[in-house]
């Protein structure tokens, strides 16, 4: 399975973006999607993590400003975020959890995608 996320970009705080991720490779019902992110310096976190049932899951961080969801006809999940922040500059990964249904550790996800550059200007 591989994971392309799309979607990164410059934008100055207060402002959105909308992050997309599709894996290409196996059954999309399979997996559980999370999205992780990684700024200069620190370790990846945990953002957002949605399962096929719709169960979503998030970092207290990002609460009431992203919102992950998932078209599973078009097997893309997607990562809106709003009201951006400076501290929010990080690379952003994709990750599949293979027949995960609950959010875990990130040692439970079985493929990552590339990385998508955000980036907030205060």
């Amino acid at each position: 399975v591989q994971l392309q996320a799309s979607g990164g970009g410059l934008v100055q705080a207060g402002g959105c973006l909308s992050l997309s991720c599709t894996p290409s490779g196996g059954t999309f019902s399979d997996y559980l999607m999370g999205w992780f992110r990684q700024a200069p310096g620190k370790e990846r976190e945990f953002v957002a993590a949605i399962s096929w049932y719709d169960n979503k899951y998030s970092a207290d961080s990002v609460k009431g400003r992203f919102t992950i969801s998932r078209d599973n006809a078009k097997n893309t999940v997607y990562l809106q975020m709003n009201s951006l922040k400076p501290e929010d500059t990080a690379t952003y990964y994709c990750a599949a959890d293979y027949l995960g249904t609950t959010w875990g550790p990130q040692a439970n996800y079985d493929y990552w995608g590339q990385g998508t550059q955000v980036t907030v200007s205060s």
